[in-house]
């Protein structure tokens, strides 16, 4: 029989958060050290990504397009940003309810346009961006520099990604 959201034995923790608690006061309450990041060593802090990346999607909350970080940046912005920020009231809910994608390129800044220009977009992407949005030109395409992303925990069980709301780093 296959498995599906209906069917699957939960493992998400069991809550419904109507506090308005960020991931980090989540993340705290389970029990998870979230130690400032200076503090941990190279080998510690890729021990500590993959515990809190693990610990998120047992939330709901999965991340993309993490490949251009180094394990140290990409704890560093979760830890100083992205699970500070206050939840989107429709991502608060039930735990078959929440699905959110925080999309590590996707805030609209400008530095965060220029990574997804540079290591994420196609060459028709790209060239939308051209004259149109962009002064300087466009960014040589790179691969990124780390393989992170494909072994990211994923949605599999969300009902409809599209329903969900996506929050943007």
């Amino acid at each position: 029989m296959a498995m599906t959201a209906e069917s699957r034995p939960w493992t998400m923790m069991d809550y419904t958060d109507e506090s308005g608690a960020t991931d980090f006061d989540l993340l705290v309450e389970l029990g998870v050290a979230l130690p400032f990041p200076d503090a941990l060593t190279d080998g510690e802090v890729g021990v500590k990504l993959w515990e809190v990346i693990g610990r998120l999607a047992g939330l709901g909350v999965y991340l993309v397009n993490t490949d251009h970080l180094s394990d140290r940046e990409l704890y560093e912005r979760l830890w100083a940003d992205v699970l500070r920020e206050e939840p989107w009231s429709d991502a608060v809910g039930s735990k078959r309810e929440r699905c959110t994608i925080i999309d590590m390129v996707g805030s609209g800044s400008p530095e965060e346009i220029l990574e997804w220009l540079t290591y994420y977009a196609d060459e028709t992407a790209r060239q939308d961006w051209v004259g149109e949005f962009l002064d300087e030109g466009l960014p040589d395409h790179l691969d990124p520099p780390f393989d992170r992303d494909r072994l990211l925990p994923s949605p599999l069980f969300c009902k409809d990604l599209s329903s969900f709301p996506s929050v943007d780093s």
